[in-house]
């Protein structure tokens, strides 16, 4: 105790020194112009953090009224909002015309890194910081020499604050993931007033209408809706665990993800999860370079405040990947996981709350951005690889499972109150139902040794998928009967499909990939592998190639088919055309509504070797592929740390037939609707949205 009283006093000299010497920045001439003008501005900044972190002392805190709250969380954000965007600092486009080509990127690289301690001041973080600060008075140092300082030195300083204390901010990433004692958001959950909207601003994320609003109606709901909802949810959780044949008694932590204006919903889900024996795990989406993957927000999260302002920084990891960082990098993760094994150990997966509703995003492409070199690619795809084989010898992935389940935001639009209750019921479709009728979907696809699917109506789709083969079909399937469980709600059967004989080009007209639009786009398949691809978002075909290589391809120069379903929740897709909100639906939903496609790893990733069963108890032996399959030869060949699903929605889709070995065919969709025998009720809510 003395030692962290000790250590406490000297991080708060530090911090005192720190905040004097920027005080003293607004006041100096010492640095030539334009620089002068970027470090004062960034100075400010840093001081308003000062600022901020007086505000938030408990005495002071809960005095603020809800407006004094919202007047704060606007200021922390204002810089990077659109409308201030064009002429921040953290607009690498206005960085390099202002700063110059030399170092504007990279200035614009280090001020966002700093905006993160606005993060560290809410979770009380004083060592990153005070390191935060000494970074900028370090820069801002090399500029007041004369000459000016070469490109090299100013990276270089930021490359080693990098890596020197990766120690410090990978390992809490890693530690935040799986200790429940690191309870900041937890505590907000099961403390506050959730009648009294000023929680939402105890973590210090941007709150934006939509946060509001959803707190504001989920208190609306009787505390019987509240539990329907959470138990949809924690009960697909547990059930993933008794499907996939994992010993949920054996674990002791679950990791929640959720968008801010769900907590009276998680707060029921941890009373659920904790009769399992399951404590929460709540961390917040990365705010360090170091700990993000391109645009992904994986944690809690309130409002993205300028998703092109993300979007701008998505490479940020230029300015210093290199080999010897990323072995610095794994090294942290290997250790770290060590010490915290026994917790990795009893780690569940994640249950995980999506939302959708908000305005499509369609990017800017910004030439002053960072961008990988083909080098970094390689890399990068190499150190994705090597971390996720370290993540899975401490979570061990045949142990693990997960659910994911989505609700709208008020963004949506003004019918919000009833999509959300729509989709409340879609989430909660009869299972017993939807379970028997893709039995006959099943019973008919196991007949095939491919698929064959067309688009129609200007959809250029044709693509034939292989089947494995069955052994023994008393006994064995290949398609997995998707009810409620891991991926809410109801409505798919899926397989991982044989690679050799899967060709074709697989086209849908408009599509949403991770949260980004993608226009006409084409992916053509050469035996179960990605051979070409093409979109067109960009007048420029280049921009176009590179935008689905960094956002869908992940750098990988071909990803396989891992994934081939066909989406049975025609629910889903009348509620779609009857709001007219089929472009902001979540793939989660859209997958459901059509054949998808899967490019990246199979369904079973990390856990092919534990045998699942359908419901009518026939083994589901399709769990891998011909790459999947070189796991026990060399993990770095067999996984991809992606897996993205691209659907062709019902209205472009002509027709799904399987071909048996004898070459006859058997319908599955004909001219859109469903035509096996026991599966007529799925049109009949095609009918209602005119299908």
């Amino acid at each position: 105790m003395e030692q962290t009283n000790q250590n406490d006093t000297y991080l708060q000299e530090r911090y005192s020194l720190a905040m004097e010497r920027i005080e003293g920045i607004l006041e100096e001439k010492t640095v030539s112009a334009p620089f002068c003008i970027y470090f004062q501005a960034v100075a400010k900044f840093l001081l308003e953090t000062k600022a901020l972190r007086e505000k938030l002392v408990p005495e002071k805190a809960e005095a603020y009224t809800l407006e004094e709250w919202q007047q704060i969380n606007h200021e922390m954000y204002a810089d990077i909002l659109p409308e201030h965007y064009a002429q921040s600092f953290g607009n690498p486009e206005y960085a390099v015309e202002t700063l110059g080509e030399v170092f504007g990127k990279l200035l614009s690289f280090l001020y966002t890194e700093l905006r993160a301690l606005q993060i560290y001041v809410y979770e009380e973080r004083l060592e990153e910081t005070v390191i935060c600060l000494e970074l900028f008075i370090e820069v801002y140092n090399c500029f007041e020499r004369t000459p000016l300082p070469e490109y090299r030195e100013i990276q270089q300083v930021i490359y080693w604050f990098l890596s020197d204390y990766s120690e410090l901010f990978v390992a809490h990433r890693i530690q935040e993931a799986i200790d429940p004692e690191l309870d900041f958001a937890t505590r907000i959950v099961m403390e506050s007033d959730l009648t009294d909207l000023r929680y939402l601003y105890r973590y210090g994320e941007y709150v934006s209408e939509n946060e509001l609003k959803t707190a504001e109606f989920l208190n609306t709901l009787s505390e019987e809706e509240i539990a329907a909802m959470a138990d949809t949810y924690t009960e697909g959780y547990r059930i993933g665990f008794v499907l996939g044949g994992k010993d949920l008694s054996i674990k002791r932590t679950v990791n929640i993800r959720y968008q801010l204006g769900f907590e009276r919903m998680i707060r029921k889900a941890i009373g659920n999860f904790a009769k399992m024996g399951l404590k929460p795990v709540i961390y917040r989406a990365a705010v360090s370079t170091l700990n993000k993957r391109q645009t992904m927000r994986i944690g809690y999260s309130g409002a993205v405040p300028n998703k092109q302002f993300e979007y701008d920084h998505r490479a940020d990891n230029a300015v210093y990947l290199d080999k010897k960082f990323a072995e610095r990098k794994l090294g942290v993760m290997r250790t770290s996981y060590e010490k915290w094994k026994q917790l990795a150990a009893w780690h569940a997966g994640p249950a995980v709350v999506e939302t959708f509703g908000e305005t499509p995003f369609v990017p800017k492409s910004n030439p002053y951005s960072y961008q990988l070199s083909e080098k970094q690619q390689k890399l990068q795809v190499s150190c994705d690889n090597e971390s996720a084989q370290i993540t899975n010898q401490y979570i061990i992935g045949k142990e693990r499972s997960f659910t994911i389940i989505a609700f709208p935001v008020p963004e949506i639009g003004a019918q919000f109150e009833d999509i959300f209750r729509e989709t409340v019921r879609i989430n909660t479709l009869d299972y017993v139902l939807y379970r028997d009728i893709q039995q006959k979907l099943i019973d008919v696809l196991d007949q095939g040794t491919s698929v064959h699917i067309r688009g129609a109506h200007g959809n250029e789709t044709d693509l034939t998928v292989a089947l494995h083969p069955l052994k023994d079909p008393a006994k064995e399937t290949l398609f997995e009967n998707c009810v409620a469980d891991v991926n809410i709600p109801v409505g798919e059967v899926f397989t991982s499909p044989q690679l050799a004989g899967t060709n074709g080009l697989l086209h849908v007209s408009q599509v949403y990939l991770n949260e980004l639009k993608y226009v006409e786009l084409k992916v053509w398949f050469k035996d179960g592998r990605i051979e070409n691809w093409s979109c067109g978002n960009f007048a420029d075909d280049e921009a176009n190639r590179n935008y689905f290589f960094e956002n869908v391809m992940y750098h990988h120069e071909t990803l396989p088919l891992g994934e081939f379903a066909i989406g049975t929740n025609t629910a889903a897709y009348c509620m779609a055309q009857k709001y007219q909100i089929a472009d902001k639906l979540p793939i989660l939903i859209a997958e459901k509504m059509g054949p998808h496609f899967a490019v990246g790893d199979t369904c079973y990733s990390w856990a092919e070797d534990t045998s699942v069963y359908n419901p009518d108890g026939k083994e589901i032996i399709a769990r891998d592929n011909e790459v999947s399959i070189l796991r026990k030869e060399d993990p770095s060949r067999a996984y991809f740390g992606c897996h993205t699903d691209i659907t062709i929605p019902y209205e472009e889709l002509g027709s799904i037939e399987v071909i048996r070995a004898d070459g006859s065919r058997i319908p599955v969709i004909s001219g859109g609707r469903f035509v096996v025998p026991g599966t007529e009720a799925l049109n009949e809510s095609l009918d209602e949205a005119g299908k």
